[in-house]
Order: structure tokens, then sequence, then C-alpha cells
């Protein structure tokens, strides 16, 4: 008899779909109320790349006399340099408005949309930088704001009804 299989994903594409929203206050990680996502703003018609937002960690080396094969453990885990990059405004009304340098909160990724009963990842943060991407590109101009994690996210958090 063959094991059971892992479940069939309802797949998705990105746009339109994943929502990412920044929130001053959450009273806790693990569980946002739908109040406190109401109070947050949607950065997501802005958002014109994405580099980061995982947790990864690291393995610790454990080799034995008794063996030639070097085991491992799981380590520390840490997130990866994470950054959002948003489309500038002329006249510099734009997301440097809501997220300037020094600027916490928490960063909250709904990657299947904010429905209830999906999962999001919620990232406790502080605003690093705000750098003016400038280019002779044929590209609009954007700014990338450059987050430091300030503690561990709560990941696969049920969205609040």
């Amino acid at each position: 008899m063959a094991a059971p299989a892992i479940t069939a994903s309802t797949r998705y594409f990105d746009p339109e779909t994943t929502k990412v929203y920044y929130v001053a206050s959450i009273a806790s990680k693990s569980a946002p109320t739908r109040l406190e996502l109401n109070a947050g703003t949607d950065l997501s018609p802005e958002v014109a790349d994405i580099t980061g937002w995982n947790v990864t960690g690291e393995q610790i080396p454990t080799p034995d006399l008794g063996a030639l094969f070097t085991s491992q453990i799981p380590g520390r885990t840490t997130s990866d340099d994470s950054s959002l990059t948003f489309y500038a405004d002329k006249a510099g009304v734009d997301v440097r408005g809501t997220l300037p340098r020094g600027t916490n909160g928490f960063i909250v990724w709904l990657d299947g949309g904010d429905t209830a009963n999906n999962k999001m990842d919620v990232y406790p943060i502080r605003v690093r930088s705000n750098g003016k991407m400038r280019s002779l590109s044929n590209e609009a101009a954007r700014i990338q704001i450059q987050f430091s994690i300030t503690s561990e996210p709560a990941e696969n958090v049920t969205v609040p009804a």
C-alpha cells in the first residue's frame, strides 16, 4: 500500500493576490486582530520588488570519534536581508511618508490575500534606510526601503475574520 499523498495545493500568482500591510501596533504578533490589521496601511499597490522576507536556519556540525560521517543539528535562525522597493512620487508624496527611517512596527504578509482563515506571516521591523534608486534605464523612479527584523517573525498565523 502506498503512503498517502500530500494534499494538492490551490496554486496562485502573487500579483493581485498577495497583500503586504504595514501595521504600526500589534499586541500579539502570533494573533493580530482584525481591528489591528484594518488600522494598517496596504502597501501592495505601490510595491515594485521584494527581497528577503524568509526565515533561514543555520547548521551545527556534530562530529564524533565513532563515525567518519559528520552529522548536523539545527542551529540559530535568522531572516535574510529584507527590503521592499516602491514607486517614487515626483513630489515626494509616497512611501517615505509612511515608512521614514527608524519607524518601528510590523510588516504583515498575506500570501493568499486578506481572506479569513488563510495564513499570514507577521514580521516585527524597524526601517533602516530609504534609498532612492536613481537610474538612466527605462524604468520608473523607485525607493528601496530596507528593514531590520527585530525579533522572530510569527509564521503561518491564521488571518482573522
